[in-house]
């Protein structure tokens, strides 16, 4: 049986399919999870992470009062000491949202206090 040119393009479109599956299924596994849950970034949050699975690419949502709090990101040693180590990136919008990246990713409050009552997560994303 002779086939046409009919079946060389649904081939063609068959493979644009896949080839689009393929490219969207990188993204699907993505999650993004609001910091603290309901009760947003604040005070106490530090076991929030806890009984999650974190993923590299996956997005933490930071939802605050931008007035009286901020979001930074440290390393192992300003999660630690509750100190932001020079050149760490400060978010100050009330609804940052932040990447994670693959390993330890540290996140404190730097308002006097906030830090050492417990408003920092530490989270190691696979």
């Amino acid at each position: 049986m002779v086939q046409g040119r009919g079946s060389a393009d649904l081939v063609l479109v068959n493979m644009a399919a896949v080839l689009c599956l393929l490219v969207l299924a990188g993204h699907v596994h993505a999650a993004t999870y609001t910091v603290g849950g309901s009760g947003g970034w604040t005070l106490n949050v530090d076991s929030w992470p806890k009984g999650k699975r974190f993923k590299a690419g996956d997005t933490l949502v930071f939802t605050y009062d931008p007035t009286i709090h901020n979001v930074v990101a440290v390393n192992r040693g300003g999660y630690s000491s509750c100190i932001t180590p020079a050149g760490a990136r400060v978010y100050k919008s009330g609804k940052d949202q932040i990447k994670l990246s693959k390993g330890q990713n540290f996140f404190i409050c730097n308002v006097a206090g906030h830090c050492e009552s417990g408003m920092k997560i530490a989270i190691n994303a696979a």
